[in-house]
């Protein structure tokens, strides 16, 4: 899938501080093996946690792994909830109601059927964004048709599809001819002969359309991509549907083995992994799926390369390296500038603030990636590195310290190079945004407000669930006594209540033989 984005404000502000003031919601990445997730329909969901600030835990749940807006996904389930049958069954049923309409097999099996049609007979309807056989006119007659589908066209699906709209569960934005481009030149330079490309479409046209009509290139690529229209345009052995957030295979095992066979092959050499996955998504759960995915290479190697790491690419924005060098400490951030084609603000050659904030995170050494010149990289032979022409180097900090493409500058009080809108505040003691908030919420432990760790791993949060504990202890107990307190005035009143109606019942009777009485007097 062409990654799902959010609006760059929002997505900045989580990846500094990870939560809006004193409330966040975390995943639980190490949850209990021996309790399988339920699921939705986008497969395993994920186990989340809200923590308050100074408190180690509320309920845990179970939520959507691929959206984040739940009029997308409305899956909800507290972790210890038992459900009934009948409600398993009903989830069940709604999770088969938004499955593809035609199974991986049905597809290919449509594609190549479809080109075999003379091209006046190769039709798309851009409603139902699906390629149409003659069989299948008649359903579409009344839609909007574009025909004449050539087989170039075939070979470049994204610009065939609408991408999806929605920001916050699938919006496509799409590498741009110029970064795609460069990936492609970059991957032949560095030797690599296959390419796994999850959520990276267009790369994955590009590395094809160039081996089809380069017959020195050997590079070969495998798509994983969540969004299931593309099945229609690829063979088993090209494309695999897949959510990246839950490592889940929609087509079961044979999509799984088509993956594992990708990466095993030739014993895991010259092959490497490009991924661009949705902005608004949580590093965690993508951190565990990636590797998940480098265990699967490295079951196809030897002993002797026991060692080695599969090469990856990860594209994100600058403001997520803490958090990607957290799990994977052996990335580092390259200047390069990637840009999207159906996007307001990622594009190139645009300045200041106003330039992409997105960067390639690789494990592959700095030195031996060449940028182009031509667009403004340059060589620091003190950084042994290609950097942007702004990305100044600073004889304090012995690096190219700029991350936004700006020139950054030297605060000598915090002992590192900021950038060059923010000036040191001597309130908060460290650099800031001019207009800042002092008293605002500060990153860190939502227990004990430390800024060099987060909950997870906390030293005190052992003392923290002890104290919890007890408090929900103590909680529980008031909770259970107010209830049989309840339930011993709701027993109250029903003995009054049926004191009062037997009470009434007598009356009626009463005043019934009353009546009787003084009719029969009156006959006498």
């Amino acid at each position: 899938m062409a990654a799902p984005k959010e609006p760059l404000g929002a997505v900045e502000a989580e990846g500094s501080s990870g939560r809006q003031g004193n409330l966040g919601v975390e995943v639980v990445v190490f949850s209990d093996p021996a309790t399988p997730a339920p699921l939705c329909p986008h497969g395993p969901t994920l186990l989340f946690v809200k923590a308050n600030q100074g408190k180690e835990e509320t309920r845990r749940f179970y939520a959507c792994s691929a959206c984040r807006d739940r009029k997308d996904c409305n899956f909800f389930q507290w972790e210890n909830e038992k459900l009934s049958g009948a409600r398993l069954a009903a989830r069940e049923a709604h999770n088969r109601r938004y499955q593809p309409p035609l199974s991986r097999s049905q597809c290919v099996e449509r594609y190549l059927k479809f080109i075999e049609l003379p091209l006046s007979q190769r039709k798309f309807c851009q409603r139902c964004q699906q390629l149409l056989l003659p069989d299948d006119e008649e359903k579409h007659r009344k839609h909007q048709i574009v025909g004449d589908i050539s087989i170039t066209q075939l070979k470049r699906p994204s610009q065939l599809l609408y991408p999806l709209e929605n920001k916050k569960t699938n919006a496509q934005y799409l590498f741009a001819d110029r970064s795609c481009l460069f990936l492609v030149d970059l991957l032949s330079t560095l030797g690599f002969r296959r390419v796994l490309c999850v959520g990276t479409p267009r790369l994955h046209e590009l590395i094809r359309l160039t081996a089809s009509g380069d017959k020195k290139s050997n590079i070969k690529s495998l798509l994983l991509d969540i969004d299931f229209r593309y099945s229609q345009f690829y063979m088993e052995d090209s494309f695999c549907h897949y959510n990246m957030f839950n490592h889940h295979f929609f087509d079961g095992k044979a999509a799984l083995e088509v993956c594992r066979t990708f990466l095993q092959k030739d014993e895991g050499e010259g092959v490497i992994m490009v991924t661009d996955p949705p902005f608004g998504g949580l590093v965690e759960p993508l951190a565990v799926t990636f590797k998940k995915l480098i265990a699967m290479w490295k079951e196809g190697q030897s002993q002797d390369n026991s060692h080695k790491e599969l090469p990856i690419f990860w594209i994100f924005p600058y403001f997520f390296e803490s958090r990607i060098c957290q799990f994977f400490p052996s990335f580092c951030m390259l200047d390069y500038q990637v840009d999207y084609d159906n996007h307001a603000l990622y594009k190139h050659g645009k300045t200041g603030r106003k330039q992409s904030p997105v960067r390639i995170f690789t494990n592959i050494p700095p030195n031996k990636i060449i940028l182009p010149t031509e667009e403004g990289y340059r060589f620091c032979p003190l950084c042994q590195r290609y950097v942007s022409l702004e990305n100044q180097h600073c004889e304090h900090c012995n690096s190219c310290t700029s991350k936004d493409g700006r020139r950054w500058n030297h605060c000598f009080l915090c002992k590192k190079c900021v950038k060059p809108s923010w000036i040191h505040c001597n309130i908060c003691n460290h650099c800031a945004l001019p207009d800042h908030s002092c008293t605002g919420p500060k990153d860190g432990c939502f227990i004990c407000g430390e800024l060099d760790h987060k909950r997870s791993t906390c030293p005190n949060i052992s003392t923290s669930k002890k104290v919890n504990k007890a408090v929900r202890k103590q909680k529980q107990r008031k909770s259970n006594k107010m209830k049989m307190e309840t339930t011993k005035g709701q027993s109250m009143n029903h003995t009054s209540v049926t004191r009062k109606k037997k009470k009434r019942k007598s009356s009626s009777i009463s005043l019934l033989l009353n009546v009787q009485w003084l009719a029969n007097k009156k006959d006498l």
